[in-house]
């Protein structure tokens, strides 16, 4: 059975991916729909080897489809995920408007899948933050097999994190370092070509930013808040692939053996771990395009009792946002929960 399916946002980069992942994994699609907002109205968008025109949000009728995916914004998710849901179809939002909200799962199908029993509260399932996406991934089988008592995460996130605006001024910015002349900074607060920009979001009063308390929130809704976590975010000129240093200390012991061995084994982790400075290791570039969360790097960490060090790369566009959404329909689609709508 297939469904009519509404992707909100389809304009944007991850609403594109959205697109494109639904056709890859073959998700049963009846019916599609390209929703934008006014501004966008007729632009036309790809689906297989379909084009599809964008319907205007506002008068769009949501009752007459199955499912929602939502990748508009913030603000546009706040004015519209909860009407949409009151219509009738589930709604899965990769902003962070619903994330914390308690009548809303916040879901990575490989870390919680049975949140998505929740999911009838509001008709809403909340995409995680994409570094924190790939982070609970690779955290998940380790704190299974040995619980994790902290763990110091430090970000390398791209440009594309930031919307396509954001890859264009890297774009531009990098011309006009050798052609055109400085251009000065829009999108971001400094120069991000041949650059690190140590802030992303708003600072809070704590002096940690809102992207670094997204982490820990909802690694802690999702995973354990028993977690002790700290997180620096950096912004990197790299256009799309997000990478994690990752420092863990457990409650027991785990050598960087065993964890190896565990990783290999848990869903949607590839290892690659040699010690070798050409094949021993996964960066941004080399995972754009792939499903996986890349572990490489596991090593001891001596100055604690029982740490480890890992290295965690991931296509943003992909597991950090519209891949783990079109898992989260798949998952609700097994569960029934898609098809109960369906049949109403």
């Amino acid at each position: 059975m297939g469904y009519r399916v509404a992707v909100v946002g389809a304009t944007g980069n991850v609403g594109r991916e959205m697109m494109t992942i639904l056709e890859e994994l073959r998700f049963p699609v009846d019916e599609i729909f390209a929703i934008a907002s006014r501004k966008s109205v007729g632009v036309e968008v790809n689906y297989g080897e379909r084009t599809l025109r964008c319907r205007d949000i506002e008068t769009f009728d949501f009752s007459a489809v199955d499912l929602v995916l939502m990748s508009a914004g913030g603000e546009a998710s706040r004015a519209w995920s909860e009407r949409i849901g009151r219509a009738g179809p589930i709604v899965i939002d990769n902003s962070s408007a619903f994330r914390m909200d308690p009548d809303v799962p916040l879901i990575v199908p490989e870390v919680n899948p049975d949140a998505a029993d929740l999911a009838r509260r509001k008709n809403i399932v909340a995409n995680p933050n994409c570094s924190t996406a790939q982070l609970v991934v690779a955290l998940k089988p380790l704190h299974d097999a040995v619980p994790i008592k902290r763990a110091v995460v430090s970000t390398y996130q791209s440009v594309s994190g930031a919307g396509k605006a954001a890859m264009d001024e890297l774009w531009d910015q990098t011309k006009g370092v050798f052609v055109l002349g400085p251009k000065d900074p829009d999108v971001f607060p400094k120069q991000i070509a041949f650059n690190l920009i140590p802030c992303i979001g708003d600072f809070r009063d704590d002096g940690y930013t809102t992207e670094e308390a997204k982490m820990w929130k909802e690694t802690h809704k999702m995973l354990d808040p028993a977690i002790a976590l700290t997180v620096t975010c950096v912004r990197v000129p790299v256009f799309v692939g997000h990478a994690e240093c990752v420092n863990l200390e457990f409650d027991g012991p785990l050598d960087a053996d065993e964890a190896r061995e565990i990783l290999r084994e848990a869903p949607g982790v590839v290892v690659v771990d040699k010690h070798d400075a050409e094949e021993g290791y996964v960066t941004p570039v080399e995972c754009v395009g792939e499903f996986g969360v890349f572990v490489s790097r596991i090593r001891k960490d001596p100055t604690v009792e029982h740490g480890l060090n890992l290295w965690v790369v991931s296509d943003n566009l992909r597991k950090g946002a519209a891949l783990n959404a079109v898992q989260i329909a798949q998952l609700l689609d097994e569960r029934g929960i898609l098809r109960e709508r369906a049949a109403a």
